[in-house]
């Protein structure tokens, strides 16, 4: 077999998209490499951690090969030299029993090949309650930024490392949390579905937000109880669902806006932080003193050794006076992924209370942020 490429980009780009499923330490050697397959002017490359897959392919009349190959091949470094490479460098591959031979002008690379049979597909039954529907591209990943940084890391509640895809009438739910923070996000759709769900895996959701495009180009949802995936005009993302019980959200959600106050995004933003700096990495605690009452915000923050920061903060509020403790880090990461200059913010009740944080004239999306103990 040999493989002729005039443009390096052709191998590069599907290369690139895929590559982020492999992970650097696997225990079986096959999952390291890409499954290739390139015949009939069509290259395709596949790779897999066994709970995740992702193909993509390039077609075109520049792909010269003079037999079909079928092998796999280390996917990093395929990928390490590929990049290497000038940017408009011509490749010429060609399988020399089980290596693959490499040549870009002067360069020479022969790289293991290993068996295409070993290389394990994931199984997709074929389910008839399959839920299908088609977004752009832009549009899904900003719904999916809004509450990914809300799942939870090996969590031993594992239905929490993930987030939710839950589907009502003609409406898509995101839905991410870790327990101590909530995030929501909503998309209308263009059809009515019968009410369902399924927990798309941390890996998961953090590979697609990588692959989607901030373009108008669609993406096709297919949704089983057993099986995401995700279709682009030239890739697939495939996933396999969290198996467990959803968890009730709509619980969570505060069911009144009592006490209710606005404040400037950047403003509050950049006083958390200012007060954070205090904190050393060491410190087991990175707690924000919350207190509001009279048009003002007063933040104020002390680490171990008995270092203190404050910063007040101008506000429209003249309710009962609160006083509570957040998370830092997690207001700054919320605070981060909003995009509007003003956000509102309410509490239900007075004492110890979650607080629900939303944008001005914005139902799509809420985040619920849970206080600490003091």
């Amino acid at each position: 077999m040999k493989l002729s490429i005039t443009d390096l980009n052709l191998l590069l780009k599907p290369l690139q998209m895929v590559s982020g499923v492999v992970e650097r330490r696997q225990t079986m050697p096959i999952l390291a490499n890409t499954l290739i397959e390139i015949g009939d002017g069509k290259l395709k490359l596949i790779t897999s951690d066994m709970e995740i897959e992702s193909e993509a392919t390039s077609s075109s009349e520049e792909l010269i090969v003079t037999e079909p190959l079928h092998t796999t091949v280390p996917a990093r470094k395929l990928l390490d030299i590929l990049r290497a490479l000038p940017k408009n460098a011509s490749l010429e591959l060609s399988k020399q029993e089980n290596r693959l031979l490499i040549i870009s002008g002067k360069s020479r690379f022969h790289l293991q090949l290993l068996p295409a049979e070993a290389f394990p597909r994931m199984h997709r039954e074929v389910e008839s309650e399959k839920i299908s529907f088609t977004l752009t591209q832009k549009n899904l990943k900003k719904h999916i930024q809004i509450a990914i940084h809300a799942m939870a890391q090996q969590d031993l509640r594992y239905y929490l490392n993930g987030m939710i895809f839950a589907v009502e009438a003609d409406r898509l739910t995101l839905v991410a949390t870790d327990t101590r923070r909530l995030s929501l996000s909503g998309i209308s759709l263009n059809q009515q579905f019968d009410k369902s769900a399924a927990i798309l895996p941390r890996k998961a959701a953090q590979e697609l937000v990588r692959q989607l495009e901030d373009s108008d180009a669609p993406v096709t949802i297919e949704i089983t109880s057993k099986i995401f995936r995700f279709i682009f005009p030239e890739a697939a993302l495939t996933s396999k669902t969290i198996a467990g019980n959803i968890i009730d959200y709509k619980a969570a959600l505060p069911k009144e806006r009592n006490y209710q106050f606005s404040v400037n995004r950047i403003e509050f933003l950049s006083a958390l932080k200012r007060l954070a700096i205090i904190f050393n990495q060491s410190d087991p605690f990175h707690n924000v003193r919350f207190k509001l009452a009279d048009n003002a915000i007063l933040l104020s923050v002390a680490n171990l050794e008995h270092e203190e920061a404050s910063e007040e903060i101008e506000t429209s509020y003249q309710l009962d006076p609160i006083d509570t403790v957040f998370n830092i880090l997690l207001f700054i990461e919320i605070l981060n992924d909003m995009g509007s200059d003003f956000i509102e913010c309410s509490f239900e009740e007075t004492h110890e209370g979650r607080l629900l944080i939303t944008a001005p004239n914005e139902n799509d999306f809420l985040h619920i942020l849970m206080p600490m103990k003091r």
